[in-house]
């Protein structure tokens, strides 16, 4: 079975929260952060994370539900492309749930959209 999510958002919302420490502790990993660090729109990245995590809790079906943001990593391959890295209880859940997770992501100064599309895992 496969199951989408997607999210849009205001690249505004996010920079303004984004000027709480405690919101950037709770939603975005360490490696996020260094990610934003080293971007010039850094805050429209921060906005296309924003998206994609809450992408990925539409995906499961279960919204955000038992596991942190920051258990959801949504980061970027050496070509750009971004990629979902869970841990925690999101990696538990989509474990459980025998599923893994594509990620697009795209963004203008002004509003950030994600998606994400779970799909059966394949066995190996």
């Amino acid at each position: 079975m496969f199951r989408i999510g997607t999210d849009i958002v205001e690249v505004k919302r996010i920079e303004k929260s984004a000027q709480r420490e405690s919101f950037l502790r709770r939603v975005y990993s360490q490696a996020e952060s260094a990610l934003f660090s080293d971007k010039v729109n850094g805050y429209e990245s921060m906005a296309g994370n924003w998206a994609a995590k809450e992408a990925f809790a539409k995906s499961l079906g279960t919204g955000v539900e038992d596991f942190g943001l920051s258990e959801v990593e949504v980061l970027r391959d050496k070509l750009g492309a971004p990629y979902i890295r869970l841990s925690g209880n999101a990696k538990r859940i989509a474990d459980e749930m025998g599923l893994d997770f594509s990620v697009s992501i795209s963004h203008t100064s002004e509003l950030a959209i994600a998606t994400v599309i779970a799909f059966p895992k394949e066995d190996k």
